[in-house]
């Protein structure tokens, strides 16, 4: 009996631990090599310190991706759920977040500044240290 509850948790263990990984990987491939993969299935993708100038993002889903240190100038992210995403650190001057989903992202320590963000979706987000100057984003609002 002791056995079988030290298998148990022994699996319990390594599946809490394992995060569920649910990108596309052509997507991330083609994401890395164009820099264009408009309503691509990016969720949970690791994504971090990647140059993702001028990219074009629309309506793609990064629920939950780490774009820590990211760079995103000028990025198009028109529609895309960044539903808690990691965007610490991240440079996305002159990106265009209009109608995004934002809610509960973590952008410490971020530029953001003269980013559209027209009808963009904010709650819950961490903008500890970030720059924000100039880009419309009102904190609380739906």
């Amino acid at each position: 009996m002791n056995k079988f509850f030290s298998t148990l948790f022994l699996v319990a263990a390594v599946a809490i631990a394992t995060p569920a990984r649910a990108e596309n990987p052509d997507h991330v491939k083609r994401l890395l090599e164009t820099r264009s993969c408009s309503g691509c299935n990016l969720a949970g993708a690791n994504l971090t310190a990647t140059h993702l100038i001028g990219a074009d993002l629309r309506n793609a889903n990064l629920q939950g991706a780490n774009l820590t240190n990211a760079n995103l100038e000028g990025a198009d992210l028109s529609g895309a759920d960044l539903q808690n995403a990691n965007l610490t650190g991240v440079f996305a001057s002159n990106a265009t977040l209009n109608l995004a989903n934002l809610r509960n992202a973590n952008l410490k320590n971020a530029n953001v500044s003269n980013a559209e963000t027209v009808g963009a979706r904010m709650n819950g987000i961490n903008i500890t240290g970030a720059i924000v100057q100039g880009s419309g984003i009102s904190v609380g609002g739906d």
